[in-house]
């Protein structure tokens, strides 16, 4: 019986290691078929393990699947704010998401905005760099705080400007009229010299 069984146990490891290398694989990848070891047993050369290959004796296994169903899954149900309880939770919130972080953030949509209105010319330099000071001063949580601003800092530019161009306009009616006020002054000064001339030749 011990006889008949070592003659059974045929050993198939150079048959396997050929096979890998045939299959350009692993040895735990390749399948001997269990029911024909002797036909396999007697392949001692690449060009047997081949032809056996194409028989369909010795296949190369499939890869094994290491699904990310289950981790996607749970990714997506995180990004919808699920499993991020303070249980979950491992490190501290400014490890987690440091001040820093979020204030380089911040930083850089200011003044990416900024640079956007100055060069659509909807902000001049001067008011960039006000409003780009204020930014790394802390001044504006948001862009829309600081759009909101800048509509405001627009809007008191242009009051001003008006302002301003009303002022000239009294000043320039008021010089005019003090301007015809001693026009009048000196032809009427003239007039009366004129008269006085004529007076005096007349009585003579």
């Amino acid at each position: 019986l011990w006889v008949c069984f070592q003659s059974i146990m045929v050993s198939l490891k150079l048959q396997k290691r050929l096979a890998a290398s045939v299959l350009k694989c692993g040895k735990r990848k390749i399948w001997l078929d269990p029911n024909e070891v002797n036909e396999i047993s007697m392949a001692n050369s690449r060009q047997n393990i081949r032809k056996l290959v194409k028989d369909g004796l010795i296949i190369r296994k499939p890869a094994v699947v290491h699904s990310r169903a289950r981790a996607n899954k749970r990714l997506n149900e995180k990004r919808l704010g699920r499993h991020t309880g303070t249980g979950k939770r491992k490190g501290t919130a400014q490890a987690r998401m440091p001040f820093k972080v979020l204030w380089m953030r911040r930083m850089r949509v200011l003044r990416r905005m900024l640079r956007k209105y100055r060069e659509a010319k909807k902000i001049d330099k001067h008011i960039y760099h006000e409003l780009y000071m204020q930014a790394k001063g802390n001044r504006f949580k948001t862009k829309k705080v600081l759009m909101e601003t800048i509509h405001r800092m627009k809007e008191e530019k242009k009051r001003e400007k008006e302002i301003n161009e009303m002022a000239e306009a009294r000043k320039a009616r008021a010089k005019a009229k003090v301007a015809r006020r001693a026009e009048r002054e000196r032809e009427s000064a003239a007039a009366a010299r004129a008269a006085a001339v004529k007076a005096a030749s007349g009585g003579r």
